[in-house]
């Protein structure tokens, strides 16, 4: 009985250090935006950037609110990298239509975690607090065409 409690405790243990999956860490992100928890989502984001983060997004969260959110493709550029593409539907308390925008994110892992380093819109309605993509920037091309 205590081989098999000890055995139990260690393996806990062990769940609590190991690294964290990318798709657990895209979607715990894009949770935490759709359901205003900012905090949680800052988890995600470079330390240096998680206050100026959570301050944005809860002062756009008083017009704009994501009603659902879908994660259409995740591409890993190697073992550090990857580039996800999320599909949003959202609205803005002023206006009161709803829109779609594809969002395209870049992750990094660093050391066990995963970060949302860039994020621009892929296609779609252009929307508060999601910058437009540079010109010069072609990385989504072959995700949006697929």
């Amino acid at each position: 009985m205590r081989a098999i409690l000890l055995a139990l405790m260690v393996s806990a243990c062990g769940a609590a250090h190991s690294p964290e999956p990318l798709t657990e860490a895209v979607r715990s992100f894009n949770d935490g935006v759709r359901w205003e928890r900012f905090a949680v989502a800052a988890v995600h984001v470079p330390p240096a950037q998680r206050s100026e983060f959570v301050d944005e997004a809860d002062e756009r969260s008083k017009d704009l609110k994501i009603t659902d959110y879908e994660v259409v493709k995740v591409e890993p550029k190697g073992e550090r990298e990857a580039r996800v593409q999320v599909k949003m539907e959202w609205y803005k308390d002023s206006e009161g239509k709803v829109h779609e925008t594809h969002a395209m994110q870049t992750w990094e892992k660093h050391g066990k975690a995963w970060f949302m380093v860039d994020e621009s819109r892929g296609r779609g309605t252009e929307m508060p607090g999601l910058p437009e993509p540079e010109a010069s920037d072609n990385v989504w091309e072959p995700l949006m065409n697929e």
